[in-house]
């Protein structure tokens, strides 16, 4: 059938409503986030839609937002430019993009060019020896000095010990990483210890993963207040939140090279010479059972610094650090796979043409070298997968890929006075938490050194290899692995994890099937020889900002071993 009108979002109210195409004698809408019976989930889109029908015209469209996104006819089109596309969405959904990260995603896409993804490991021990020392400073009388009496306007009946501060992980340089750390209110010493990583590359675990996903505090609309955080995950552990590197966050260095010359390896390094230290500032956990977890591009730093970490436990001479496994959410592990996971899951959640699918797949060569190149021999047909892929992004419209069916931020929409909701995801969040982290009273109550804080960094990225499956393949022998997954995100969607997953090529122990979580479908599990695989469902790229319930059901059956329960209440 002839198109008369390709795919378009159509919008209401700035949000897209919907995606839209126009055939001879017949048009095809979506409603975006609505199930069976349309009005019954999004009322007003619906009458927009049925307007729009009785009229005779199709769902309102606002081309001029496309125009930044135009691709230039000749524009010849790599791997290199679909991930400068995606440089603003790389990172979080809380961060503008600046125009100074283009170098800095070059460089970090020039060090993936690499053929063997087994490099990064190799070079590991080729250029470092695990047997040398690594740095230990004295962490006398630090652990007292670094406990929070109380954080600025947080709420009262707090019952629970928490800590912040610099650790040194290089003396010569000044460098030093910045953690927050909260242990369990009941029973602490009888729980594990757990390390979250965010991921970027270069954003901040204390601004993400602690004061918008799984600490104990969000932030109240005022950016001056706190609320509790009833399914923090410092309710089954003890929790560090780390920022790392040198340049993330409060981390710092009096080495400015260090802010343009770091990557997975000095990251790693710098992590473990981190952990190694903080066990003498706090040698009660020195023994503890020991668990890293973290998100998007923290697929990388997680399986990484587990095999730094394993190839540094060989030496007797220092802390053995007690690991047991790794969990990572909506996670960066595979250059190829994920760009593929991603393309499919926007056509198949209907935010792509049939007709962008098919050219994606005729054109584009997700498993070369380069990720996305030419399945044939001529120029022609590089320029037509990049043609395809921005023309991908074009058609999905101004929403907000970390969670396809989440509403923007309205900032003027704002009440004054109203307090956050746990089970309620602000999508401003983000410039609440940036207004709290950078009043001095609050920097001062952290122990930070006085700065400007954001939550994402323009750190210059100098390796980074196209893939960390074989690390997460020798770590699957060793310990405890899980990959999760919120089903909405589109930036690091489920296909990605499904496809990265199945190259491993482990047999099925448990089968496919619900879990549950306060009487509710909380996702679906399936369990390999050596890997677990969750969903969760309903949640976006940072899982529990969007279902903190279900987060802390499937984080605490990871920490116990189990699979997440299948007690279905029928």
């Amino acid at each position: 059938m002839r198109i008369k009108t390709a795919w378009y979002p159509w919008y209401i109210h700035g949000e897209v409503g919907g995606y839209a195409v126009g055939y001879q004698n017949l048009t095809f809408v979506t409603v975006r986030g609505a199930g069976h019976s349309v009005p019954s989930y999004q009322q007003a889109w619906a009458l927009v839609l049925f307007s729009s029908f009785l009229n005779g015209k199709l769902p309102p469209s606002a081309r001029s937002l496309h125009k930044l996104l135009s691709p230039k006819a000749t524009m010849k089109v790599t791997i290199k430019y679909l991930l400068l596309v995606l440089s603003c969405y790389f990172t979080t959904f809380l961060i503008s993009c600046k125009g100074n990260q283009i170098g800095n995603l070059n460089r970090l896409i020039e060090s993936r060019k690499s053929p063997h993804p087994e490099s990064w490991a190799l070079l590991n021990d080729q250029e470092d020896s695990h047997n040398s020392p690594v740095y230990v400073g004295s962490q006398k009388g630090m652990m007292q000095s670094d406990k929070i009496n109380a954080l600025p306007g947080q709420p009262e009946g707090v019952d629970f010990d928490q800590y912040a501060g610099y650790v040194t992980v290089d003396p010569i340089a000044d460098r030093a990483l910045f953690y927050y750390f909260v242990e369990s209110p009941q029973n602490s010493s009888d729980k594990p210890l757990v390390l979250w990583l965010n991921g970027g590359p270069g954003c901040s675990s204390l601004g993400y993963g602690a004061m918008l996903e799984l600490g104990p505090f969000r932030v109240n609309k005022d950016g001056k207040t706190l609320y509790r955080n009833e399914y923090a995950w410092n309710k089954v552990a003890n929790v560090i939140f780390l920022e790392s590197p040198a340049g993330v966050g409060f981390s710092y260095s009096n080495d400015s090279s260090d802010y343009t010359k770091v990557g997975d390896k000095r990251t790693t390094k710098d992590s473990y010479v981190f952990l190694i230290n903080w066990l003498e500032r706090f040698p009660q956990y020195k023994r503890r059972d020991f668990f890293i977890t973290g998100e998007s591009y923290a697929g990388h730093y997680v399986p990484q610094l587990a095999y730094y970490i394993f190839s540094r436990n060989k030496n007797t001479n220092q802390t053995v650090i007690n690991l047991k496994g790794i969990a990572i959410g909506n996670a960066w592990i595979d250059d190829a796979i994920c760009m593929k996971g991603m393309f499919d899951y926007l056509w198949t959640h209907a935010l792509n043409s049939d007709e962008t699918n098919e050219g994606i797949k005729k054109y584009c060569n997700f498993v070369s070298e380069d990720s996305v190149s030419k399945k044939g021999d001529g120029d022609d047909n590089t320029i037509q997968c990049g043609k395809y892929l921005s023309q991908g992004f074009r058609e999905m419209g101004f929403i907000d890929l970390y969670d396809i069916y989440a509403p923007q931020c309205n900032l003027s929409a704002i009440k004054p006075g109203s307090n956050g909701n746990i089970m309620n995801f602000d999508p401003c969040s983000g410039f609440h938490v940036k207004s709290y982290l950078n009043l001095a009273k609050v920097q001062a109550a952290f122990h930070a050194k006085a700065t400007k804080w954001s939550g994402c960094s323009s750190v210059g990225w100098t390796d980074s290899p196209m893939s960390v499956l074989p690390e997460i393949r020798n770590l699957s022998r060793e310990i405890r692995v899980w990959i999760y997954s919120g089903d909405t995100d589109g930036r690091v969607p489920v296909t990605s994890s499904r496809y990265a997953i199945k190259t491993l090529e482990l047999p099925v122990e448990t089968a496919w099937r619900p879990w549950y979580s306060n009487s509710e479908v909380g996702g679906y599990v399936v369990g390999y020889k050596g890997v677990v695989f969750t969903t969760v469902r309903g949640a976006g790229h940072t899982v529990p900002s969007y279902q903190p319930e279900r987060a802390l059901t499937m984080i605490t059956s990871f920490l116990h071993g189990k699979l997440p329960p299948d007690v279905s209440p029928f």
